[in-house]
């Protein structure tokens, strides 16, 4: 029986430029699977959302540690911490940074912003009465599909198939209920629900895709960087499933569910982890 690795190189082959592109083109297909389901689910309960959301973010938070943190330690660091962490430190600064620009989706879904927000007192660019929420909710969402192109990327520049692919399948799986959800935001906002469903997935193509080669170029051609970037995109996805995800789970009355569904993640991911390695 052809194993899932096996069958990801015969597809993909071994350059590891090439597996990431592959990988980018997995993951932003799952997104617009996620978001095309408002085609046909078309009034998904904010319950289901959440416990949904709740489990991708389980899923991410095992897969960064798994897959970015723990190898970036032990297999690219030679047992030393330090490069990992920092770039630990560096992907959640960018993401805290970038959050001074691209204001929280805990705006532009809910209309205000929380008082320990990034900056919450500059006024958006945009006039507020027309374009700013659509605008400003497909930035915050693009800016939120980078870590997980370039995590990706890095997976599989890393030349460690075994590692990359439980990644690849934990950001394809959390994928699938953003998608969902950010498509269900963008149709409260006004938009037209096909044209959503099919502008997401070109939307997190054009981001998740050529981040995944990016990050696997960068990585496969100066290795040295492979810790400070594993880290880099482990602290991003780490900062957007603490500042976004699990915020946004908790605000409508659902906390147990997203937090059941944090877990089954969180344990899902673990057992792909150890059996697809």
């Amino acid at each position: 029986m052809v194993s899932v690795v096996e069958l990801f190189v015969r597809i993909a082959g071994e350059d590891p430029v090439v597996q990431g592109l592959v990988g980018g083109i997995v993951i932003a297909t799952l997104n617009l699977f996620g978001a095309s389901l408002v085609l046909v689910w078309r009034d998904p309960s904010e319950r289901a959302l959440d416990g949904a959301l709740g489990f991708a973010a389980g899923v991410m938070l095992a897969a960064a540690f798994t897959s970015l943190i723990i190898p970036g330690i032990e297999q690219y660091s030679g047992g030393n911490p330090i490069p990992t962490l920092v770039g630990v430190a560096l992907g959640a600064a960018f993401l805290d940074r970038a959050d001074v620009i691209v204001p929280h989706a805990h705006y532009l879904l809910t209309g205000s912003k929380r008082p320990d927000e990034a900056n919450p007192s500059t006024s958006l660019p945009l006039d507020n009465e027309r374009l700013t929420p659509v605008v400003l909710f497909i930035l915050a969402i693009t800016l939120h599909n980078m870590p997980e192109g370039l995590a990706v990327g890095v997976g599989f520049g890393s030349g460690n198939v075994e590692n990359a692919i439980p990644l690849m399948i934990a950001i394809g799986m959390q994928n699938v209920p953003e998608g969902l959800a950010v498509s269900v935001a963008a149709i409260n906002a006004g938009l037209d629900r096909r044209f959503y469903a099919a502008f997401a997935g070109v939307r997190s193509g054009i981001v998740e895709i050529p981040l995944a080669v990016v990050g696997a170029l960068a990585v496969s051609v100066a290795e040295p960087i492979l810790p400070y970037a594993m880290g880099f995109a482990a602290g991003a996805m780490l900062f957007v499933i603490s500042d976004e995800i699990i915020p946004e789970t908790h605000t409508r009355g659902y906390e147990r569910i997203a937090t059941l569904g944090l877990m089954a993640g969180t344990i899902v991911m673990l057992y792909l982890d150890v059996s697809l390695g």
